[in-house]
């Protein structure tokens, strides 16, 4: 018996070994982040740039663009490194009481870590991209030269040190995983338990955040890029007087970019074949219409800022991005096309050589009787681009349908549902 529970004491002294050596890499892991990382990104990048700026330097560099809240990360990391630290000495001075890591890691992962390293998270794209612009500048390089260049960085770039946040918020829940696997105690392994699943709750909800945010970037930068002519500009056939033009304008297209419901499924420049020329054009698939715009070039939007001092979307495509850095608009070309009223259609490929149709195909728009009222011809580069489009057309308009047919099914059967009749 005795030699049973000197047996099982062994066991669990071998665990709490391994629990120790768990807890101690999640503190000396958390050493290093902010030393190599937090600290470095505070004291040589951000109070550079704070002791430039009261100098009258670099006055127009946003803080919190770069850096977010930074220094809250700081905050907590240190908090959390000193009450670990303060915890070990204790333990040391009293050799014979064990130590009790579960509350300094409650406080650490229950307090505002996920909540600070999803702020900071949901800034980093576009402090990336804020970063790319400004480096483009000279004096903004000039800075960046210097403190890439201190010793501290341990030849780290600035862009390296920014995503360090991410990586470690992903790392938390792999640490006390470990942890929790080396845990003898039932009590303590369920709150370990409940301290990782809170930090892989906090990283679902910001993907869900990221999601939404960049969905929302990118909806206000077509905004911005998008030009939607008047009627009377857009067709001569329609004459407005100067006394209603006012009125007509304030029922602006603009806002039909403004849904929170509305995604952009697939984009890109094709041709547009006319009776007598070939056209640049920018196509742009939602979920619930296609938009067919003309390419201009350096040509500012009234009322609204240059595009070409706005970091681009990073989720639009790269070469509209390009195209926005160059200060370039699409202009509307013709109303917008529905997915439940647009025809696809492929050409075959003895048109090719007959009409010299490379990798074409054609939009047809449809009214709600049916009635053809556009046609649109439309080049690829590619075959490869062809079939990618007429792909990405023919799938959004099978969901589109779907979506249609729930919402039409739910209608009809809520108001059977709430009359309480059987």
């Amino acid at each position: 018996m005795k030699a049973q529970q000197t047996e099982q004491k062994d066991v669990d002294s071998r665990f709490e070994v391994k629990k120790e050596a768990a807890v101690w890499e999640l503190f000396t892991s958390e050493c290093t982040y902010f030393l190599d990382h937090l600290l470095v990104l505070k004291m040589v990048f951000m109070n550079t740039l704070k002791y430039l700026q009261s100098n009258e330097l670099l006055l127009d560099v946003d803080l919190w663009r770069l850096f977010a809240n930074l220094e809250e990360l700081n905050k907590i990391s240190l908090s959390f490194l000193e009450t670990f630290f303060e915890a070990v000495k204790e333990h040391v001075r009293k050799s014979n009481t064990p130590m009790d890591f579960s509350s300094i890691l409650g406080k650490f992962f229950q307090g505002d870590l996920c909540q600070a390293h999803q702020i900071y998270c949901l800034n980093y794209t576009s402090a990336v991209f804020y970063l790319e612009n400004l480096r483009q500048r000279e004096d903004f390089g000039i800075y960046l030269k210097w403190c890439e260049q201190n010793e501290q960085c341990k030849r780290l770039h600035l862009s390296e040190l920014l995503v360090a946040p991410l990586h470690r918020l992903m790392r938390y829940p792999l640490l006390l995983n470990n942890i929790w696997k080396r845990s003898t105690d039932e009590t303590e392994k369920g709150f370990i338990q409940s301290l990782k699943e809170k930090v892989e709750k906090s990283i679902r909800d910001l993907e869900g955040k990221v999601k939404w945010l960049d969905n929302f970037q990118k909806f206000r930068q077509l905004q911005e890029v998008i030009i939607w002519p008047q009627v009377w500009d857009r067709d001569k056939r329609f004459f407005v007087p100067e006394c209603l033009k006012q009125s007509l304008r304030e029922n602006s297209s603009e806002n039909i970019l403004c849904s929170t419901n509305r995604l952009l499924l697939h984009e890109g420049r094709l041709t547009l074949a006319e009776s007598t020329r070939l056209l640049d054009i920018y196509l742009f698939l939602f979920n619930d219409f296609l938009l067919i715009t003309k390419i201009k070039r350096h040509r500012k939007k009234y009322g609204s800022s240059d595009t070409s001092l706005m970091p681009a979307c990073p989720s639009l495509t790269p070469e509209l991005q390009s195209f926005i850095r160059e200060g370039g608009f699409c202009t509307v070309l013709d109303q917008p096309i529905p997915l439940d009223r647009l025809i696809l259609k492929n050409v075959d490929p003895i048109h090719v050589t007959v009409f010299s149709l490379r990798n074409a195909f054609l939009i047809q728009h449809e009214n709600r009787y049916r009635q053809c009222i556009a046609v649109f011809l439309l080049q690829a580069q590619t075959e490869a681009a062809k079939k990618t489009w007429m792909s990405q057309i023919e799938t959004a308009i099978s969901n589109y349908s779907v979506q249609h047919e729930i919402k039409k099914s739910t209608a009809f059967c809520l108001p059977a549902e709430s009359s309480g009749i059987q």
